[in-house]
This record gives C-alpha cells, sequence and structure tokens, in this order.
C-alpha cells in the first residue's frame, strides 16, 4: 500500500471562522453537495484531507449510469443524469461528458436473463433501455460471429473524465462562493446541547451549524470516533488504461469478464466489475453478519486477506481533538493495483472487443470503494446529532450518482422536500430490524 502525506502542516488557505455547512471530503458527493449548496447561496467550507478527488473519485471508470442500477437508487440516478447535463453546460471546463449509451453483453443464458429481469424490473421508470439481438451486438463491436446472445442497452446512459470532472466541479463550487481547503483533515465535530456547534480542523475549528460528512472509506472511522456506528467496510478495485485503439462506437460496454469505457485520449477504461479484495479490519468483525450475504454472493470474485491496514489507519478507532487522526496519517490513499487479476482482465478483454487485439496497458491503479451490506447509497440527517448529515456508502457506482446526490443533499441540509423521496437510502436503516435488505429482497 502507497500513501501519500501532507509535507506541511500549512492549510492550502486561511481557515474561515464560521460558515453556515462544512462538507467533509473532495470526492464527488462532497464537491457536489458544495456546489448545491453555494449555487443556492449557502456559505459552505469544503474540508479535504488531501486533495479533491486524490481518492476514488478520480479512480473510478467514469460511467454515468441508469442501466442496472438498483430500483431503489434509480430515482435519484435519473435526476443526477439531468445534473450531468446541467454541469456540463455550467462548470465552463470540459469534463469529458458523452452520451454514448451504456450496453451489457450477454455471453450466456443466465446473463441474458438476468439483464431481462432488471429491465422487467423498471418498466415503470420509462427509460430508454432495451434488448439488443445478437445481430445488432455484432454491428456494434464489429464481430461476425455471434458470440453473444444479445444486450441490454440504454442509449440515454453517458461518461465523464473523473480526474477533470470531479475538480472541475470543485472550482465551480469556489466560483459560486464556496471555499474548498485541501489538506484539511477534520478531526471530529464539535457539539453544543447535543447538537452540531463546528468542526474541529487539524488546523483550528469552524463554527457551522450544519456538516454534511461524504468521506468515502473514511466516513465509518469518523462516526465510530464520536460513538456513532455504520456497517460500511472498504473494498480495494484495480483498474488500468490503454494506448489508443480504433473506436468501437460512443458506447461503453460491460461484460461479466471485462468492462471497458472509450476515453479522451483514444484509449480504453478496462475493469472488471467485482473483481475486488477485501482486507479484514477489526470493522469487519463487527459488521461480519450484515455483509455475511454479499460475501455468500460474491465469493468467487471477493479475495480476503489479513492486511496492514488491520493496525493501520482504518482499524483505528479513537482519537481526541488534540490529537492526530487517521485522515492525517493518509492523506491520500494509493493502494497497489492487483497486478494478476488486471493481465486476467486485459486478455479477456481483447478477446471480447477485437479493436483492442493490438492495445496494450500504459497505466495500472486501485481505489478503495466504500461499500454497504445492500450495496446502495447512506444518504440524510444522523438523528442522534441534530445537525450532521451524511452521505455515503456509494458501493463502487457512486460517480454518475454524485450530482444529484449532492443536489439532493443540499435540499436536505437547507431543510427543504428532497426532489424525490430517498428514505429507502436513510442512515437509519442499518439500525431497524429487516433494515438491510438485498436488491432482490427491496
Amino acid at each position: 500500500m502507497s500513501v501519500s502525506a501532507s509535507e506541511s502542516p500549512v492549510p492550502a488557505r486561511p481557515l474561515p471562522a464560521a460558515a453556515d455547512v462544512v462538507v467533509i471530503g473532495g470526492g464527488v458527493a462532497g464537491v457536489s453537495t458544495a456546489y448545491y449548496l453555494a449555487r443556492a447561496g449557502v456559505s459552505v467550507v469544503l474540508c479535504e484531507k488531501g486533495r479533491v478527488a486524490g481518492e476514488q473519485s478520480s479512480r473510478n471508470w467514469g460511467w454515468v449510469r441508469q442501466q442496472g442500477r438498483d430500483v431503489r437508487e434509480l430515482p435519484l440516478m435519473i435526476e443526477s443524469l439531468r445534473c450531468w447535463h446541467d454541469l456540463a453546460r455550467q462548470v465552463d471546463e470540459d469534463i469529458g461528458f458523452t452520451v454514448g449509451g451504456v450496453t451489457y453483453l450477454s455471453e450466456t443464458e443466465a446473463d441474458l436473463a438476468r439483464h431481462e429481469a432488471w429491465l422487467a424490473s423498471v418498466k415503470e421508470f420509462q427509460l430508454d433501455s432495451r434488448m439488443l439481438s445478437p445481430a445488432e451486438v455484432d454491428a456494434m463491436l464489429g464481430r461476425t460471429d455471434r458470440r453473444f446472445l444479445g444486450a441490454l442497452h440504454t442509449p440515454s446512459d453517458a461518461r465523464a473524465e473523473p480526474a477533470k470532472a470531479v475538480p472541475a466541479i470543485a472550482r465551480a463550487a469556489e466560483r459560486l462562493g464556496a471555499v474548498v481547503l485541501e489538506r484539511t483533515a477534520v478531526r471530529t465535530v464539535d457539539r453544543e446541547g447535543g447538537r452540531i456547534a463546528g468542526v474541529v480542523t487539524e488546523h483550528g475549528r469552524i463554527a457551522c451549524r450544519s456538516v454534511v460528512l461524504a468521506g468515502g472509506v473514511w466516513s465509518r472511522p469518523f462516526l465510530e470516533n464520536i460513538g456513532l456506528s455504520l456497517p460500511q467496510l472498504a473494498v480495494k478495485s484495480s483498474v488500468l488504461r490503454t494506448s489508443p485503439a480504433p473506436k468501437l462506437c460512443e458506447s461503453t460496454f460491460g461484460g461479466v469478464s471485462a468492462s471497458i469505457r472509450p476515453r479522451q485520449d483514444g484509449g480504453y477504461t478496462v475493469a472488471r466489475s467485482g473483481a475486488s479484495r477485501f482486507d479484514i479490519i477489526p470493522a469487519a468483525f463487527t459488521h461480519f453478519r450484515a455483509f455475511t450475504p454479499v460475501l455468500r454472493r460474491e465469493w468467487r470474485k471477493i479475495k480476503l486477506r489479513f492486511g496492514r491496514p488491520f493496525f493501520d489507519a482504518l482499524g483505528q478507532r479513537s482519537w481526541r481533538e488534540d490529537q492526530m487522526s487517521p485522515f492525517e496519517a493518509i492523506r491520500v490513499w494509493d493502494p497497489e493495483p492487483d497486478h494478476a487479476v488486471l493481465d486476467d482482465v486485459m486478455r479477456a478483454a481483447r478477446s471480447l472487443y477485437p479493436q483492442l487485439a493490438d492495445a496494450q496497458p500504459v497505466e495500472r491503479w486501485a481505489g478503495m470503494i466504500d461499500v454497504t451490506p445492500d450495496e446502495i447509497p447512506a444518504l440524510g440527517p444522523i438523528d442522534a446529532i441534530p445537525g450532521l448529515f451524511i452521505a455515503t456508502g456509494l458501493s463502487g457506482h457512486g460517480f454518475g450518482i454524485g450530482p444529484g446526490l449532492g443536489y439532493a443533499m443540499a435540499q436536505m441540509v437547507r431543510g427543504e422536500p428532497t426532489f424525490i423521496d430517498l428514505s429507502m437510502l436513510r442512515y437509519a436503516r442499518f439500525q431497524e430490524p429487516g433494515g438491510i435488505r438485498s436488491a432482490a429482497e427491496a
């Protein structure tokens, strides 16, 4: 595991004495929340322990998809796609936003049945998703061998360049009046009469009335330190990009053994869904029962191991406001990619997508994904501490949903009704009997 620590304790810019809202975390959820708060005229400070989009928000696949979503988060994703269209016009920067569709390939009857079942389950949302014939799939891929039984395709789905988009949204938030502080870790919250009164950063206190915790994998230890439980674990996912290669078409493609996204640089982002490594840490034992269904379902794809994180930052359970926090110990988490998995994924990609036959891997990386037991986000207020809100557990599909999530969080913090019902994603479900349900049970 490679980590990046701040070379200097000095913040990137002066610390404001007060704000209406402090957002913790400079990933897509945090910067989108700050953007929409600032657009509504709310005084907001975003604190990022390292750099904006330094971790998973710049390391993801870059898909902006409705297709394949859990029905509980699909309404939020539909609105988020509208937000992406708006942001592409408003941020005044090239973020690589392209509407090219998403296509899930069906190599087996089981794949085909799964895709058809999802399509039937979301009929009420009136998406433009449809099943493609084997001939249509061959035409998209430039094949003639009828290798695929069909595919699920959503033409209105899109993609963007994560390393460009998230920092661009943060800069747009700053132009609207938000204060974005990098190298500024929030150690804990400050309370008066039980409710939020401020945050304590490594550089001092910021008074505020509301806090939005959008810390990704760091949300769980932050909450544990203030006496709250969050069943969320960190899973490592590995990705690579290729040298320039002939273009198939504008669509991104998902296959069981390899998924690809066209990049602005002419290459492809290549990865495999579910090919993850899970490091055993103390929280794994605390929340083991909640995660048992996920582990049972995905055990063939997930590697389990005891690693350094057991004893390192993610395993740390408590610290005082005058002590160094885990967030200062690891400014930017840069885990080593799983090279054996990526070698296998690249071989599969060359087989599935003929245009990649001569493409070479030119960069590999890994990121840490914040995963909940039911694999959907936790959004909204935490009733135990009035003024504290959470936006975490995006479970590997947060990039696309991020702007819509930020818009909804801004509404919540301002005390307004959200544009859609988000009760299925509430934090409180983790404490309710039967509140954690798989997609099949929902």
